[in-house]
C-alpha cells in the first residue's frame, strides 16, 4: 500500500476538544446547530456550515460551501488552527466503553483506490458525493476521515505501542464520554519505516466506513490533476483485531397485512422460534430476535446452505431473504419507506420503544457482521446489503485536516 505522511492543519491543543467535532453524516443541520451553539470553534462550522448562513433552505447551495471556505479561512487567520511544518504520521486512539483502538492517520493514495487495492464493500450515491465533491473542491481541503482496516501486521502494531509511549498531542474525552488522544510521528526514521512498512506488508486495506468520502476524494483527484496533495486522501487505519462492528437491527411499520397468528406461521417456514421473556440480544450468527406485540421471541434459521457465499451467510441477507421479502413484501431496503434501521450503539432497548409507541409492528436484532466477513466480502468484489455494518467510536472531524491546494 502507498501511504505518506503529511502536513495536518489540527487545533491549539487547548482547543483541541472545542474544535474536535462528530462527523458530517451523522448530525442533521438542527442538530449540528444545536451541537456548536456557544462553541465559536467547532468544526462544524466547516462541515456543516449551513448553520452560518441564514436563512438557507437548500444546504447543498454554493453559499454554504463558500461559508465553509471562509470558515476554514477565518480558523487559519486567528490561530484556531495550525499547520505542520513537518509531513508526519499521526497515532489516533480512541475509547469507548473501556475498549480501546488505534488507527494510523496518514493519506493513502488515489490510484490505490482506483487499482482496488484499497476495497470497497458498499455503493455509493451520487448526489452525496457530490456534496463532498463540491465542498472538497471549494475549501481546498479533506475534512472528512476514512476509516480503513486491515489485517494485523505485528511490525506496526508494536511500532505504534511504543510510540504510544510518549506524550501525546492531545487527550480528551469528549461530552459522549469517549476518549481521543493523538500522537505526532515526524521522526524521519519512523516515518520511513511506516511508509515501507506498508508498502512491503500490506497488500490491501478495506473501507470500513467513508466510501462516500473516499469516491468524492478520487473525483477530486481527477478535477485537480496538477495538485499532488489531492492524489492522496484522509485516512485513519486501524488494525482487523482491535475494530469490533455492532449490530444494526431492522424495524418494519406493519405485517403486510398479516394478522399475527398468520405472520408466525409462515415465519415457522424458515426459522425455529420461542417466546422470551426477556429481550434478545442474539450471541451467534442466524440467531435473531424479534419483538412483536410486547413480547421477544428467539429466532433460529431452520437451515445453513449459505456457507459458500460471503453475502448470503449474513444474517442480514436471510433476514431480508426470508422475512423482509417473503413475508413482508418489502424488496428495496434502500427505498421503500416501511422499514427503518436502528444502530446498534442505541441498544436493543430502542427497538421496544419503536413497536410500543406505535411508529413500527415489528422489529428485529441481528447478530453484527464481522470484520473478517467484511473482508471476505471486499475480496470477492461483492457488495454488502445496506445498513449492515455500524461502526463506534466514530473518528472526529477536525483534529486532523488534509490540504489539497
Amino acid at each position: 500500500m502507498d501511504i505518506q505522511p503529511f502536513k495536518a492543519l489540527r487545533p491549539q491543543p487547548n482547543l483541541a476538544q472545542q474544535v474536535a467535532a462528530p462527523p458530517y453524516d451523522v448530525l442533521n443541520s438542527e442538530e449540528a446547530k444545536i451541537a456548536a451553539s456557544g462553541n465559536p470553534y467547532s468544526f462544524l462550522r466547516v462541515t456543516k456550515s449551513e448553520i452560518d448562513v441564514p436563512n438557507i433552505t437548500d444546504i447543498h447551495n454554493q453559499q454554504v460551501y463558500d461559508k465553509a471556505a471562509e470558515n476554514l479561512q477565518t480558523f487559519i487567520a486567528n490561530n484556531t488552527l495550525l499547520q505542520d511544518n513537518t509531513s508526519s504520521y499521526y497515532i489516533y486512539e480512541l475509547t469507548m466503553n473501556g475498549r480501546t483502538q488505534t488507527g494510523l492517520v496518514a493519506v493513502s493514495s488515489v490510484a490505490d483506490y482506483n487499482n482496488d487495492l484499497i476495497k470497497k464493500h458498499e455503493y455509493t450515491r451520487p448526489e452525496k458525493e457530490q456534496d463532498r465533491i463540491q465542498h472538497m473542491l471549494t475549501i481546498k481541503a479533506q475534512t472528512g476521515n476514512v476509516f480503513l482496516a486491515y489485517n494485523d501486521v505485528p511490525a506496526i502494531n508494536t511500532l505504534v505501542a511504543s510510540i504510544k509511549l510518549e506524550t501525546p498531542l492531545y487527550s480528551f474525552t469528549a461530552t459522549d464520554a469517549i476518549t481521543h488522544k493523538v500522537w505526532q510521528v515526524s521522526n524521519a526514521n519512523t516515518v520511513q519505516s511506516i511508509t515501507h512498512i506498508f508498502a512491503q506488508q500490506v497488500p490491501f486495506t478495506y473501507i470500513a466506513d467513508g466510501h462516500h468520502r473516499a469516491a468524492s476524494a478520487a473525483k477530486v483527484a481527477a478535477a485537480m490533476p496538477n495538485s499532488p496533495n489531492a492524489q492522496y486522501f484522509l485516512t485513519t487505519i486501524f488494525p482487523a483485531s482491535e475494530l469490533v462492528i455492532m449490530d444494526y437491527n431492522r424495524a418494519v411499520t406493519d405485517l403486510n397485512g398479516l394478522t399475527e397468528a398468520q405472520f408466525l406461521q409462515q415465519l415457522a417456514t424458515d426459522f425455529e422460534f420461542e417466546k422470551s421473556p426477556t429481550p434478545v440480544k442474539p450471541t451467534a450468527l442466524h440467531q435473531f430476535g424479534m419483538y412483536l406485540q410486547h413480547q421477544w421471541y428467539s429466532l433460529t434459521a431452520k437451515y445453513n446452505s449459505y456457507t459458500t457465499d460471503p453475502i448470503g451467510i449474513l444474517d442480514v441477507s436471510i433476514l431480508q431473504q426470508n422475512i423482509l421479502y417473503k413475508i413482508l413484501g418489502i424488496a428495496d431496503v434502500r427505498t421503500d419507506k416501511r422499514i427503518d434501521f436502528i444502530g446498534g450503539i442505541r441498544g436493543i432497548a430502542e427497538l421496544e420503544t419503536r413497536v410500543n409507541n406505535g411508529c413500527m409492528q415489528v422489529a428485529f436484532s441481528l447478530y453484527p457482521v464481522t470484520i473478517q466477513q467484511l473482508f471476505a466480502i471486499a475480496d470477492n468484489n461483492q457488495v454488502m446489503p445496506p445498513k449492515s455494518t455500524w461502526f463506534e467510536p466514530k473518528l472526529r472531524d477536525g483534529l486532523l485536516t488534509h490540504l489539497i491546494n
